[in-house]
């Protein structure tokens, strides 16, 4: 039993390995080739992201596969650490939108959003003109506002407000 556990954790481990890969990759590809500084915003976490995976997989894999039980112990401490920290993120995100979730309008696909609705900690976060230098640069990049523009340009208002429009799109 003991060993199809740690063939388990050396399997799983080794395919997290080869998924941190791409994920490296790709942060070292927006550090170099990034233009705008929504990708730039990016880089520094997915290359975190990418070096983190890769050695606590490597930690896994070498635990598991070649009976290093030091190295298993401390990847399971890390894994319990993670596991912790994404249950208190999810909880942090649900406390700072809790109340924008958005007003139903009566005859509108559409609900209303306010930024008053959200915590002081988001509003201030997003009317920092640092901040919203960086959202604005993002919102270029998605090219939301050509999009919109382009799919209901010949709509009236009418056959607009029935649209299922998303929380920017409404905004915009």
């Amino acid at each position: 039993m003991f060993r199809l556990s740690n063939n388990l954790v050396g399997i799983l481990n080794f395919i997290t390995f080869l998924l941190s890969i791409p994920i490296l990759w790709a942060g070292i590809w927006l550090r170099n080739k990034g233009t705008s500084d929504c990708e730039k915003f990016l880089d520094t976490p997915v290359i975190v992201l990418g070096v983190f995976l890769l050695v606590v997989s490597l930690a896994g894999l070498i635990g598991a596969c070649c009976g290093v039980s030091w190295l298993l112990w401390m990847y399971l401490v890390v894994m319990f650490l993670l596991i912790v920290l994404l249950f208190c993120f999810t909880i942090v995100t649900f406390v700072v939108t809790n109340k924008g979730a958005g007003k139903v309008l009566s005859d509108k696909g559409y609900k209303e959003y306010k930024l008053g609705d959200y915590s002081n900690w988001l509003q201030k976060r997003v009317t920092s003109e640092k901040n919203w230098r960086k959202i604005k640069s993002c919102l270029i990049d998605s090219k939301i506002c050509s999009d919109f523009q382009q799919r209901f340009l010949n709509d009236s208002l009418t056959v607009l407000y029935t649209r299922h429009l998303s929380a920017l799109q409404v905004f915009f």
